[in-house]
């Protein structure tokens, strides 16, 4: 059964509106913009965990990720600006259904709706990406956003679900 939209539904569409919004801002900066090594030089001077560190390689989009292909700062920084993707497109999707799903009557409907606009956006924000001369698109970097959004969404669907079966009173004989 939907329930009449209230005022804290209308803040997390606004709120997902202001990231969507940041997001945009955010990707008309170039690189340079956007660097965080300089920081991290000043906070990991001594290289803590290098060797650690240096144990792992992996590709992403086709090119390696190490230490040694990277740098060690390169290497953190890569985390970094993936970890914000993830965090960042999760509490879109989260805004995006906690503000849907009291305005759409079939709860599937709302999950479906917010993982569309979350991928959406998440598609738009790489294709705006490609025209900008000092960024690149990454179809690997949609990918995460979507899962990113999905996860807080399916975590707001299932608190949801549950949290409507613990307030339950049964009584029986």
């Amino acid at each position: 059964m939907k329930r009449k939209p209230t005022q804290m539904d209308n803040v997390y569409i606004l709120l997902a509106v202001l990231i969507m919004v940041g997001l945009y801002v955010s990707s008309s900066m170039g690189y340079e913009e956007q660097n965080v090594q300089p920081l991290l030089h000043q906070w990991l001077e001594n290289e803590p965990l290098r060797g650690f560190l240096e144990r792992f390689e992996f590709s992403y989009a086709g090119s390696p990720v190490s230490v040694d292909s990277s740098g060690y700062l390169g290497f953190i920084e890569f985390f970094i600006r993936k970890g914000a993707h993830f965090v960042i497109f999760f509490f879109l999707g989260l805004f995006w259904f906690l503000g849907l799903r009291n305005r759409v009557d079939n709860i599937y409907l709302t999950l479906f709706l917010a993982i569309l606009l979350t991928a959406g956006y998440a598609s738009f924000d790489e294709l705006r990406q490609s025209f900008h001369p000092n960024r690149t698109a990454l179809m690997e970097d949609v990918i995460l956003d979507t899962v990113g959004g999905t996860v807080g969404i399916l975590m707001a669907f299932f608190s949801g679900k549950t949290s409507k079966k613990k307030n339950r009173i049964r009584f029986t004989r």
